[in-house]
C-alpha cells in the first residue's frame, strides 16, 4: 500500500534518515505493508526524494529495533514476530487498572510523604502546605520493555498504608479499595510531552522522543478527589483507547479538545 509521501522530510533539525525511520516505523505499526514487504530501496529513494545511503540507514535502524528483517537479495520485510494485533477496548477504568496490574511487573522507585506541586494540591483540594503521599512506579511488560511510568499523589489520610513494600504486592487502587474507598467520577486529560533524560532512561526511549501523558483525577462516591495520577508512555509502544456510550456523546464524557495552556 502506498501511503502519501509526507512533506516534512525537508524539516530542519532532524536528520533525513531519522525522519524516514519514523515515517516507516509508523506505517509498519499501522499495518500498511499488507504482504509484509517494504518497497525496494530504489522505490523508497524515489518516493521520499532521498539518497540510497539515507534509505539504508533508516532500514538499518528499523532492523536494529526488530521491526524488519533484511534478506539478502530479496529485500526488507516486516518482522513476523511483530505484535500488530490491536487489543479490544476495556470496558471500565477499574478493569483497565486490573488488566495493567495483571499483565505488567512493577518496580517501585519512590514512596514518600511530601508537599505536592501547587497544581496537584489544588486538584486534590489540599490546604496550602498540606502533605500527601507520593509514589513513583515503573511498570514493564513481563519479559519486555518498560510500559508505563506513573507519578501518583494521594491525600495523607487516604495513603497512610501506602508503602514501597505494599506496592510491590498490590496495585494502589486495590489498596485504596481494601480500606473502603469506592471510586466515583474520573477526570482524564491526555497530552503529549517530550522525553527528558530521566524519563527517557526509565522508559528506554530516546531523549526528545514523544511521550503520551495521561493525567487522571479519581474521586470517591462523595465527590472527594482521592488520587491524582500522571502516567507517561513511549508513544511508539503505546495507545490510549476510549469507549464513548451513545448516551454521553453530547457531554464532556465524550472528551473536549482544549487549545492553549
Amino acid at each position: 500500500m502506498n501511503a502519501p509521501t509526507p512533506a516534512f522530510l525537508a524539516t530542519k533539525g532532524t536528520s533525513l534518515h531519522r525522519q524516514l525511520f519514523l515515517v516507516l516505523r509508523d506505517q509498519i505499526m499501522q499495518g500498511l505493508f499488507a504482504d509484509g514487504a517494504l518497497p525496494k530501496e530504489e522505490a523508497l529513494c524515489e518516493r521520499f526524494g532521498v539518497s540510497r545511503i539515507t534509505v539504508r540507514r533508516a532500514l538499518a535502524d528499523l532492523a536494529a529495533q526488530g521491526l524488519v528483517e533484511r534478506r539478502h537479495g530479496r529485500g526488507t520485510f516486516v518482522s513476523p514476530d511483530l505484535p500488530l494485533q490491536r487489543a479490544a477496548p476495556s470496558l471500565s477504568v477499574l478493569e483497565s487498572l486490573r488488566k495493567t496490574a495483571q499483565e505488567t511487573e512493577v518496580r517501585v522507585l519512590e514512596v514518600e510523604q511530601g508537599t505536592p506541586p501547587p497544581e496537584v494540591a489544588s486538584l486534590l483540594v489540599l490546604a496550602p502546605g498540606a502533605k500527601a503521599v507520593h509514589a513513583l512506579r515503573l511498570r514493564s511488560e513481563i519479559g519486555g520493555p518498560p510500559a508505563l511510568l506513573t507519578d501518583v499523589w494521594v491525600p495523607l489520610d487516604v495513603g497512610q498504608k501506602v508503602t514501597a513494600a505494599a506496592l510491590k504486592k498490590k496495585a494502589l487502587y486495590e489498596m485504596l479499595m481494601a480500606q473502603g474507598i469506592q471510586f466515583g467520577r474520573v477526570v482524564q486529560e491526555i497530552s503529549a510531552v517530550v522525553a527528558d533524560p530521566v524519563r527517557a532512561g526509565l522508559l528506554q526511549t530516546e531523549v526528545g522522543s514523544p511521550l503520551l501523558r495521561l493525567v487522571r483525577l479519581m474521586h470517591d462516591m462523595d465527590e472527594r478527589p482521592v488520587l491524582h495520577l500522571t502516567a507517561y508512555m513511549a508513544a511508539e509502544r503505546s495507545r490510549i483507547l476510549m469507549e464513548i456510550p451513545g448516551a454521553t456523546i453530547n457531554t464532556l464524557s465524550a472528551g473536549q479538545i482544549v487549545h492553549g495552556a
